[in-house]
């Protein structure tokens, strides 16, 4: 009898073993609470958010404490750019200081300009004048006639111009008006009256009392040229041939032409008269 209660003790045992055992193979492995792979993960991205957060302390702390740099020093090219620039800059302004201490004040002549000045050309009472020169040896010289005369072409009134380089005479007549040996050019006179060089001109102009005076004077067409000399005022000399030399027959001798200039060359009878 107490073997065959053992043998069904032991029988019993090996049942809740046999269905215990089967139990844990059937468990599903949903039940499992924590995954070794997801704890891994969860922890990795824990220590990289400290890592972080500290940097950024770290970088914070660095930012407050460094002193601020100090600025680049220029390179030797560009502080000689600097100094080049400033020179030029300074030259430049001297320049233009000289420039306006040149400019004299012209005297405001208007409508009543012919009794403010003591200085007249006879003969001249109904034109321009203008005393310039055609040379280039001056260039400033050469630059203020041009730009007299373009001022004058502009308005289309008609100017006796007289080119001193081309008739020593004009130069002559110029120094005996004027009162002085040393003229400078050009020069020019409004109705017989004088009114100044090239510094003059070029105020009057900017001004417009220019203007205002050479409304009395005639204009030519619109570009008009004149057929005889082209706009030069001079032709060769018609009685010559522009050699300065003729032959008086009664004396049998060369004689020089008392008609033309030293160049040979008379005023053109268009225009010049």
């Amino acid at each position: 009898m107490a073997e065959a209660g053992r043998d069904d003790e032991l029988s019993s045992k090996q049942k809740s073993s046999f269905f215990s055992r089967s139990f844990t193979m059937q468990q599903p492995k949903a039940v499992v609470d924590h995954h070794p792979s997801l704890e891994r993960a969860g922890s990795i991205r824990k220590l990289y958010s400290s890592i972080e957060s500290f940097k950024g302390k770290v970088l914070k702390l660095r930012n407050f404490f460094d002193s601020p740099k100090p600025p680049p020093v220029p390179p030797a090219a560009a502080i000689a750019a600097a100094a080049a620039d400033i020179f030029h800059l300074q030259a430049q302004s001297q320049l233009q200081s000289q420039l306006l201490s040149r400019l004299k004040p012209t005297r405001s002549l208007g409508s009543s300009f012919s009794s403010n000045s003591s200085i007249r050309l006879p003969g001249t009472g109904d034109r321009i004048v203008v005393y310039f020169t055609s040379l280039h040896g001056i260039r400033r010289t050469y630059e203020d006639c041009y730009a007299v005369r373009t001022i004058f072409r502009g308005f289309r009134v008609w100017v006796d111009e007289r080119d001193v380089s081309m008739d020593l005479a004009y130069k002559k007549e110029l120094q005996s008006v004027l009162g002085e040996k040393r003229v400078s050019l050009p020069q020019v006179f409004i109705g017989g009256t004088y009114v100044g060089g090239a510094d003059a001109i070029r105020q009057m102009y900017e001004t417009g009392e220019l203007a205002k005076i050479l409304e009395r004077f005639p204009k030519k067409a619109p570009g008009f040229v004149c057929e005889g000399c082209g706009d030069e005022r001079f032709v060769p000399c018609t009685n010559c041939d522009g050699s300065r030399k003729v032959f008086d027959e009664d004396e049998g001798v060369l004689e020089r032409c008392l008609e033309c200039n030293e160049n040979g060359l008379m005023r053109c009878p268009e225009c010049g008269s």
